[in-house]
């Protein structure tokens, strides 16, 4: 995009520029060394060296400019191929791409939120056709409605890591047929079904036409299970004789899975009936099934005929490993899926175990921040980050100064980029959180600043904050301490409870500061993530127990200096210490949902008050917040490496992916 938008007079001006002409040519030599380093002696011996991991997931958010991923599943997804290229990890990706991807959010006059949708084949994307030896573009064919339904395969490069997404738009199909890869986490039922056998199914022949030949096929949530019934399929066509219990054996030694949900209804479970109009007589019996035997395969209660048919009970009956993301996760993992193994007596013997999710710290450490570590680490700070004894004495050797000048000019640069997402020529009879005509005197980088984004859902309780609004607004009133808060997130387009809790928060405008402390970021995606996880003082969470998976945007607040400020679930019960950040509420959950929601913003705003707020207020003579830094680097030592997706990586290979 960029070479298509310069003229060409600055383009020859840049060229007769000798230091900007060896600074491109310094980075390309680092950028093909990268490429080129080989994989270290002592890894060779891996079982996934010769044939790769192939990684299958709905969505991925590598960058903002390929908008192919809705929130934390993508986002997970493209931190995870990015590790796996720093760690020189032979992975193969696939998913699908979406021609009009997730909605655009728009929130108007009245706090409503309005969904639009762009088509990304009119913007210039980062990604190629694929072609085979012939020259001719790479396509498979899935049984689809009655017919054969083409999708052919485009690539996208993340460092040494290919991805590979399949789009059904193409000349050949039906417009319902081209329309199957349309919209992420669009359409009816019908439509989520096929897009999953285009995932799955497609993605399986897709892997054999380019010759790879994966040691383990990883499905990053329920999306991709019908993968295990295509490795199925083709077990049984290449043996004569084969049964589908036996391929059901060697399907397992090749799959793992990870669930995303810890609430049975945050999985795809389809009816029956239209599950089967989807699937062809022909295709259950090339897997020598009948149909009462196929729909078993994805019910977690085998006596119970009415139950849908759910991608997660067939992912963990065809893996040989499932595994939620955070350590808490897996226990209610277990619990929810304890009904899958009837002979067992409690969830604790359940078969599913954890791999805690983490973030990729070049993509989310400010510029800044690496740039304070290449002075006191050298350019391999983020290797360095790998060595916990090493980075923690590296990073609390880091003058207060220095890491405070850091994190305040990330903070101005945060609240130049709300300054110029809430400006608006418009705004209706008055101004709100999300639109001012004047933004000059919006936010101060001396203001304790709280950040608080995350998808809306009745869940994440995003009304937990305005619960009592008189004492959150005398928090933001205090003349000598006073607050500010940061919102984004989107409600799905269905989900009008969601949009209500949104409507809600954009209707507060009492007579107070709130206006000029309270902003509302449209429209969340990677671009504005990095903003606020990179400048908040604070990033806080507030899910209700226990129903956060793991959570990854605090680690990246963590990363860059924020102090989290969450409720201990998910991640942040690992990951809290007492020093390196603040805890709301306790572990409790046998209590019913109003008395949890009370306890909890009771201890929301009492921390906010006594520990908080006086915490980051307290400073020396020469105006530095001590305790606060001390928590700062606390969290920096402590969270990083802890939280980094090359600690998950590894985690995946020594326990999930080499396991025999």
């Amino acid at each position: 995009m960029f070479l298509t938008r310069v003229k060409r007079l600055r383009l020859w001006q840049k060229a007769a520029d000798s230091s900007y002409v060896q600074r491109l040519q310094a980075f390309e030599a680092k950028f093909n060394e990268y490429l080129a380093t080989p994989i270290p002696p002592s890894e060779r011996k891996r079982p996934t060296v010769g044939n790769p991991i192939a990684y299958f997931c709905a969505e991925y958010g590598v960058h903002n400019s390929l908008p192919n991923y809705s929130g934390g599943l993508g986002i997970l997804a493209g931190d995870h191929l990015k590790s796996a290229s720093d760690l020189n990890l032979p992975l193969v990706a696939i998913g699908l791409l979406y021609r009009y991807g997730y909605f655009r959010q728009k929130v108007d006059h009245d706090g409503w939120q309005q969904e639009s949708y762009n088509d990304i084949f009119q913007s210039h994307l980062a990604v190629t056709p694929v072609f085979d030896a012939n020259g001719e573009r790479v396509t498979v064919s899935v049984h689809i409605r009655g017919r054969e339904v083409a999708a052919q395969a485009w690539l996208a490069k993340v460092g040494r890591i290919p991805l590979y997404l399949l789009d059904t738009n193409l000349p050949q199909n039906g417009d319902v047929d081209r329309f199957i890869t349309g919209h992420l986490y669009g359409g009816d039922t019908e439509t989520r079904i096929v897009q999953e056998k285009v995932l799955g199914i497609g993605g399986v022949r897709l892997l054999r036409k380019l010759g790879v030949s994966p040691s383990v096929f990883h499905l990053n949530e329920g999306h991709a299970a019908f993968s295990t019934l295509e490795l199925a399929r083709e077990h049984i066509a290449a043996n004569e004789g084969a049964s589908f219990a036996g391929a059901v054996n060697v399907v397992r030694a090749q799959c793992v899975f990870t669930t995303h949900t810890p609430v049975a209804a945050g999985n795809d479970v389809f009816p029956t009936k239209i599950l089967s109009e989807c699937f062809s007589d022909s295709y259950i019996e090339s897997l020598k099934l009948t149909a009462s035997e196929f729909l078993a395969l994805g019910r977690a209660d085998l006596s119970d005929d009415s139950e849908g048919f759910g991608m997660t009970p067939l992912a963990i009956r065809m893996c040989r490993s499932a595994n939620g993301v955070s350590e808490k996760h897996g226990e209610v993992s277990r619990e929810l899926w304890l009904k899958m193994f009837p002979d067992l007596a409690d969830a604790g013997a359940v078969p599913i175990t954890s791999v805690t999710n983490g973030v990729h710290p070049p993509t989310w450490i400010a510029p800044v921040f690496q740039q304070l570590y290449e002075q006191h680490l050298g350019t391999s700070w983020h290797e360095v980050i790998r060595d916990e004894e090493t980075w923690a004495t590296a990073v609390n050797f880091l003058p207060d100064a220095d890491v405070w000048r850091a994190h305040q000019t990330l903070k101005n640069l945060l609240i130049a980029f709300v300054r110029y997402r809430t400006k608006a020529d418009e705004t209706g009879e008055h101004d709100t959180i999300n639109e001012r005509e004047n933004v000059k005197r919006l936010f101060s980088p001396d203001v304790l600043t709280i950040g608080f984004a995350r998808r809306v859902a009745a869940y994440k309780r995003w009304d937990l904050i305005f619960s009592d609004l008189p004492r959150l607004l005398k928090m933001v009133d205090d003349s000598e301490r006073p607050v500010q808060f940061v919102f984004a997130g989107k409600a799905h387009p269905q989900d009008r409870t969601a949009k209500k809790i949104l409507q809600e928060l954009m209707s507060i405008n009492h007579d107070s500061n709130w206006q000029k402390r309270a902003v509302f970021i449209e429209d969340y995606d990677q671009e504005v993530a990095r903003y606020l996880v990179h400048g908040v003082d604070v990033w806080m969470n507030v899910p209700r127990r226990p129903m956060e998976a793991s959570g990854t945007s605090g680690m990246k607040a963590a990363m860059n200096g924020g102090l989290n400020f969450s409720i201990l679930d998910g991640w942040w019960i690992e990951g809290y210490n007492g020093q390196n950040g603040f805890a709301i509420g306790d572990l409790r959950e046998d209590m019913p949902e109003e008395e949890m929601d009370a306890a909890d913003a009771e201890a929301m705003y009492t921390t906010l008050e006594n520990d908080l707020i006086p915490a980051y207020y307290s400073k020396d003579e020469a105006g530095l917040p001590r305790e606060w830094i001390a928590r700062m680097k606390n969290s920096l030592v402590t969270l990083t490496p802890q939280f980094s997706s090359d600690r998950m990586l590894t985690d995946y290979l020594n326990r999930i992916y080499d396991e025999v």
